[in-house]
C-alpha cells in the first residue's frame, strides 16, 4: 500500500518563500510508486492542500485530514519543510504529537531548544573538542547595556536574533558606536538577541541524518563569500557566495569533525536531517555556530549538494527520512 505523505510547507515568517522553493525539490524527488504526496500549505489565516492544478482544499485541524471531492484523506507521515515558525520551533511538532502523526524532523523539545541559539550552545558545550564563542544573551531591549557588552566581549561581534533563521536581522559590529543600531535591528526580528564574539577562520556547514538507527554525516561544505559574512543576501543572491562541496580539508580534520557532529546530534537528541554550521580556527579548532533542524532543500541548497557528493540520490535520502519517521513511531 502506498503511504499518504503530507509535504508541509509555508509558515508564518518571511522564510515561507524559501520553504516553497524547498518543497519543489522534495516533491520532485519523492518516489511516487511508494508515496502519494500532497502539498499542504500552512499560513497564518488558513491551512490547505493545493493540488497540481492549483485547487485548494482546507485542512481539518482536528486530525490534519483533507476532503477531496468527497474522499477523506488522512496522512501516514508529515514531511516538514517549513523554515522558521511554526515548523522549526516545535509548535507544529507538538501538534502532530497530539494527533499521533509521525513526522520527519526533530521532536518538539529539540526543535524549540535549537531555535534558541544561546540555549543550544550551552547544551552542546560538553561535547569534546567543540568550542563556543563567548556571548551575551539579551531578553529585552530594556536590559541591554552597551557598557556591559564592552566590558565582557571583544570586537568584532555578531549581533543576531536568538531565535531567527536565514541570518535575517544579523549584523557584524566592528566599532562599539554601531552596537546600539545592530541590537535594535535584531530585536525587530525577534524577542531575544545574541551578541557573540567573532571567531576568525574558515566557515563550514555539514548535514547529518539517521539511517537504520545510526547517525550519518554528509560531506562538508566550505562557505566562501565575497561579503564580510554569510548573511541573508549572501545566502540567496547568486554570485556572492561560493560553496565548495566536499570541502578541501585534510582527512584527519574531516574525521574529527564527523565525530563532533555525531556527538552534537546525539547530545541535542536530533531526528531526521539537520545542518550544523561551524568555524575552523587555524584549520584546527572547531567552533560551533548553530544547528538548523529544517535546512533548505532547493535544487542548489547545501544539503542536496552534500547528498550528491556522498554518492546518494535525493530519492533515497528523502525516502529514508520518511521510513525512519514511520519506524520510530
Amino acid at each position: 500500500m502506498k503511504k499518504n505523505i503530507a509535504l508541509v510547507a509555508g509558515g508564518f515568517t518571511g522564510e515561507s518563500v524559501v520553504s516553497l522553493n524547498s518543497t519543489k525539490t522534495v516533491y520532485k524527488n519523492l518516489d511516487k510508486s511508494k508515496y502519494n504526496v500532497y502539498q499542504v500549505i500552512i499560513e497564518t489565516e488558513k491551512w490547505y492542500y493545493e493540488n497540481e492544478n492549483g485547487n485548494a482544499y482546507p485542512v481539518d485541524k482536528n486530525d490534519f485530514s483533507v476532503n477531496v471531492q468527497g474522499e477523506k484523506i488522512k496522512f501516514d507521515c508529515a514531511f516538514i519543510i517549513i523554515h522558521g515558525v511554526p515548523g522549526e520551533d516545535g509548535k507544529l511538532q507538538g501538534y502532530f504529537d497530539m494527533i499521533g502523526l509521525p513526522y520527519t524532523s526533530c521532536d518538539a523539545t529539540t526543535s524549540a531548544i535549537t531555535m534558541n541559539k544561546g540555549y543550544t550552545k550551552q547544551i552542546v558545550s560538553p561535547v569534546p573538542d567543540l568550542n563556543i564563542a563567548r556571548s551575551i544573551q539579551l531578553f529585552s531591549l530594556n536590559n541591554y547595556s552597551r557598557n556591559e557588552v564592552e566590558s565582557n566581549l571583544k570586537l568584532p561581534v555578531f549581533v543576531k536574533p536568538n531565535n531567527g533563521g536565514s541570518s535575517i536581522g544579523m549584523s557584524k559590529v566592528n566599532h562599539w558606536v554601531d552596537l546600539d543600531t545592530a541590537v535594535e535591528r535584531a530585536f525587530k526580528e525577534g524577542s531575544e538577541v545574541l551578541i557573540e564574539e567573532f571567531i576568525s577562520g574558515r566557515e563550514f556547514t555539514v548535514g547529518a541524518y539517521t539511517a537504520e538507527g545510526e547517525v550519518k554525516v554528509l560531506p562538508i561544505t566550505e562557505i566562501i563569500t565575497t561579503k564580510d559574512f554569510f548573511d541573508y543576501e549572501a545566502k540567496y543572491t547568486a554570485g556572492l557566495t561560493n560553496e565548495v562541496t566536499p570541502a578541501e580539508l585534510d582527512i584527519t580534520i574531516v574525521n574529527k569533525v564527523g565525530e563532533i557532529i555525531q556527538k552534537a546530534y546525539i547530545q541535542l537528541n536530533c531526528k531526521g536531517m539537520v545542518r550544523i554550521d561551524f568555524i575552523l580556527k587555524d584549520d584546527r579548532d572547531f567552533y560551533f555556530i548553530e544547528v538548523n533542524t529544517i535546512p533548505g532543500q532547493s535544487e542548489n541548497s547545501i544539503i542536496p549538494q552534500q547528498v550528491r557528493a556522498a554518492g546518494l540520490t535525493l530519492e533515497y535520502f528523502y525516502g529514508n527520512l520518511i521510513e525512519e519517521a514511520l519506524t520510530a513511531r
